[in-house]
């Protein structure tokens, strides 16, 4: 049978020839163009602006508000998935009440963050709001029956939220939880190059792994994010070079477990923390995100070289969790006491002043008098500056929950204890009087001033002068409270700027040069294509020969 055309079509742009018109000239033709009006029977109409058929709907028309809980990893995802939304078209608003949906980023680490989860899904529907779920609550029980009918994306799958929001607009419900593999091998996650909304311009946040080597008998993040799968060095290290490109003036790297890094591809995580180092710019730096002790034990002298770096915050997030070995055991945290303090007391040693954040539960099941006696001793031997205290709450689905519980009234008496003790100290007393350099990146909750960070990542507020944000300034120390300091700029000291590219404006999306548009959009024309009547070459004549030649001129 002959073929239908001699010779084989490449790309839709083949089609176009020298006699067309060209982008700029279709614009122009449209302004002559009149439509020509029809008389309607107006009762139709008022029927139809009351029940539109569902294939009226046009995607991408509108407005999202986006809500999410927990960590930064979470924040980090949230970020991503409203850069996508707008890089497609949707409005991504502040205020709940005029959005036509709600995108819900839920953690499941506590029960209250699940409350928080649950009652803001109750108040969408109650608002008649359409809902899309994301998080860890729907992927690790996505069968509850408070998400039955609702759309669900997964916390590898949000590089298809548009997907599942265009479908749930629809009146659909779409449920993505997969993981994202490669020739069977599980991936970190969605890619790092996607289009990105920061919530603060001047922070990039950068997941370098999911899911952890552990299975701690209180987690119920574990049920979410799985085992460890971390992303490749150069991917890393080329997302970091992008965001300081875009204005970036500090980076956060987060993870379940940072320290666990690179164990399932042949690297660790001093390996790529140095790779990182050489493309951090003066004036701008980074903060590593919580390790447990385990895998922090074997790369400490590493670990001590990287954080004395100048352009590294001498800070680390290490939880505890217990002073006692035996309630460790019961949570099978695969170390005891003694590492913790190894690990704490060598980075003291090595580098002088750094800061030591950690956590600690209360009232885990089994924990005696004297097994929280031994907690309260370790916090009044450290006196961290930064302890996060919570009381133990029983996840369902998780070995905790079925074990013999504390009473409550005990778990309660314990928690206010400890932060009794944690507020007895004032770690920031003997820095009145000194000079240090300060990064200033946010605004404080209260608006009076702005937020800037010393070398050791402890929070010096200082004047609201908007010469000052986003740069690196030294500062006189004039007072001190529990979880501050605050500085006056030195007039004769110099001013450092991480970068001369404007950092991007509130709202606006990372990454989006015209090369990357083109991309996007062909990479939803895939999506698109299975999901819909449309062709493929269709959806892709459209973006080359219409959405394009738009962004353009």
């Amino acid at each position: 049978m002959p073929a239908a055309c001699d010779s084989v079509l490449e790309d839709i742009e083949d089609i176009v020839s020298a006699e067309d018109l060209k982008p700029h000239d279709r614009q122009f033709v449209r302004k002559n163009v009149f439509p020509k009006v029809r008389k309607r029977n107006s009762q139709k109409n008022i029927q139809a602006e009351d029940d539109p058929p569902s294939d009226s709907i046009i995607p991408g028309a509108q407005k999202i508000w986006i809500r999410t809980w927990g960590c930064s990893h979470n924040n980090s995802d949230g970020e991503y998935m409203a850069g996508q939304l707008a890089a497609y078209g949707y409005k991504i608003t502040d205020n709940s009440a005029e959005a036509d949906l709600w995108l819900l980023n839920s953690c499941t680490v506590k029960n209250p963050a699940e409350d928080h989860f649950r009652n803001s899904i109750k108040k969408a529907q109650e608002g008649k709001k359409k809902v899309v779920l994301a998080g860890c609550v729907p992927q690790a029980q996505p069968r509850q029956d408070y998400l039955k009918g609702l759309s669900i994306i997964g916390v590898q799958q949000i590089d298809r939220v548009v997907e599942v929001v265009e479908e749930t607009i629809k009146g659909h419900s779409v449920r993505l939880l997969g993981q994202k593999k490669d020739n069977g091998k599980r991936l970190g996650g969605a890619r790092l190059d996607l289009p990105k909304i920061r919530k603060n311009p001047l922070i990039e946040i950068i997941s370098i792994n999911t899911g952890c080597l552990n299975a701690c008998t209180y987690c119920k993040t574990k049920h979410a994010r799985g085992d460890l799968a971390s992303y490749p060095i150069e991917e890393l290290v080329n997302r970091a070079k992008q965001s300081f490109q875009e204005g970036v003036c500090e980076i956060w790297l987060t993870s379940e477990d940072t320290g666990a890094y690179g164990r399932d591809i042949g690297t660790d995580l001093p390996t790529l923390l140095w790779k990182l180092v050489e493309a951090i710019p003066e004036g701008a730096m980074l903060r590593l995100g919580m390790t447990n002790p385990p895998y922090i034990l074997e790369h400490l002298e590493e670990m001590a070289k990287i954080l004395s770096h100048p352009r590294v915050y001498a800070f680390l997030h290490i939880p505890v969790q217990s002073a006692s070995d035996s309630v460790l055991m019961d949570m099978k945290r695969e170390y005891c006491v003694a590492d913790f303090k190894q690990v704490v007391d060598f980075l003291k040693e090595k580098v002088p002043g750094i800061t030591i954040a950690t956590d600690i539960i209360c009232g885990f099941p089994g924990e005696t008098d004297e097994d929280f006696q031994e907690t309260m001793k370790l916090v009044e031997q450290y006196r961290f500056p930064s302890l996060f205290i919570n009381q133990f709450y029983p996840r369902p689905g998780t070995p905790a929950a079925k074990m013999h519980q504390v009473p409550a009234a005990v778990k309660k008496q314990r928690t206010k204890d400890l932060s009794q003790l944690f507020h007895s100290y004032n770690p920031y007393d003997h820095k009145v009087g000194e000079r240090q350099r300060v990064l200033v990146t946010e605004e404080s909750f209260d608006s009076n001033y702005y937020v800037a960070h010393n070398p050791f990542y402890e929070q010096v507020l200082v004047p609201k002068d908007p010469l000052l944000m986003g740069k690196m300034v030294e500062v006189n120390i004039y007072e001190a409270g529990k979880h501050f300091m605050k500085g006056k700029p030195v007039s004769d000291a110099r001013v450092y700027s991480a970068s001369i590219t404007r950092p991007l404006g509130k709202g606006e999306v990372s990454g989006l040069t015209e090369v990357s548009k083109r991309h996007f959009l062909l990479y939803y024309a895939d999506i698109f294509a299975d999901a819909h009547s449309f062709t493929l070459l269709t959806i892709k004549a459209i973006i080359h020969l219409f959405l394009v030649p738009l962004w353009t001129y």
